[in-house]
């Protein structure tokens, strides 16, 4: 018996990104006697919790690095509000995503089996299901109908393509759980990680130039969140068609206006509460002198 041998899918990646259709006929008619597969890259399995908890911590962190500056107030202040809410927010996001993760495939794991169920109990209407669905996409209802026949016959995978083509969900694997809980920690890892980067410029700046005031911190921290954030989106890019600038740029210029917003308010709060907090202190000052 040959052994099935997983093919390397950055071969066909590769001939597809440059349009080389010699390379992708080569790919696919290099199989060892025909009993070859093509394995899909893993790359971008955990490519959404990294995108997502990335963006999410490193705008969370920076919102609140220019909400502070906005506001007037000080790096002392920035950092414990930076680095407990950052952590603080991990932990949720972390969670949030295994129990949501979870939740999903169990959801769909109960779905199969109420497929399971009926197909083992009324074939007929099954197989007539997936027969018009066929033919709704353009199979002719002869044609459609000797496929359908043929995959029935092997229940376990009917049931996977019943669930694929009626309910256009994707049957998890057995070890979902433990997917899942890897989803969670790159959720939690991912968020914290980018999270700190804006405020560890307000913790290493101060060791070695501590003559360096408030604005340069802040610029510094801008600084570092527009690269991080253009270097984010092309890295995105390499899990879509999207050019790596366009793609960067796109997160940056989306990221900043999150930003720019932050600081907005910050200052703009900081403004109206200043302003009674003066107004009282003058009040105050006026009946102590009378």
């Amino acid at each position: 018996m040959n052994e099935t041998t997983p093919l390397n899918p950055d071969a066909a990646r590769s001939a597809y990104d440059i349009g080389d259709l010699e390379a992708s006929k080569t790919f696919h008619d290099g199989r060892s006697g025909g009993q070859a597969i093509e394995e899909h890259s893993s790359g971008g399995d955990f490519i959404k919790a990294i995108v997502f908890g990335g963006l999410d911590g490193i705008l969370t962190s920076f919102a609140i690095v220019a909400g502070a500056a906005g506001g007037g107030m000080t790096p002392q202040v920035v950092l414990v509000l930076g680095f407990s809410n950052i952590f603080a927010d991990a932990l949720s996001m972390g969670v949030g995503e295994f129990l949501s993760s979870k939740a999903h495939n169990e959801w769909v794991l109960s779905e199969r089996a109420r497929e399971k169920w009926e197909l083992d109990n009324y074939p007929e209407g099954e197989i007539q299901e997936m027969i018009d669905i066929y033919v709704d996409r353009g199979m002719s209802k002869e044609d459609a109908t000797i496929v359908i026949t043929k995959m029935s016959k092997y229940s376990e995978f009917f049931v996977d393509v019943m669930m694929a083509e009626e309910l256009q969900l994707q049957v998890p694997e057995d070890d979902h759980k433990c997917e899942s809980m890897k989803e969670g920690l790159v959720m939690f890892l991912s968020f914290a990680a980018f999270g700190s980067l804006p405020i560890m410029g307000y913790v290493i700046i101060p060791i070695f130039f501590p003559e360096w005031g408030e604005e340069t911190l802040f610029s510094t921290a801008c600084a570092v969140t527009g690269i991080v954030l253009f270097m984010m989106g092309c890295v995105k890019s390499m899990f879509s068609t999207t050019n790596w600038f366009v793609s960067g740029m796109e997160t940056f210029m989306l990221g900043g206006a999150c930003a720019t917003l932050a600081y907005v308010i910050g200052q703009y709060v900081e403004e109206k509460t200043g302003a009674k907090v003066r107004n009282c202190k003058e009040r105050r000052d006026e009946l102590a002198t009378c």
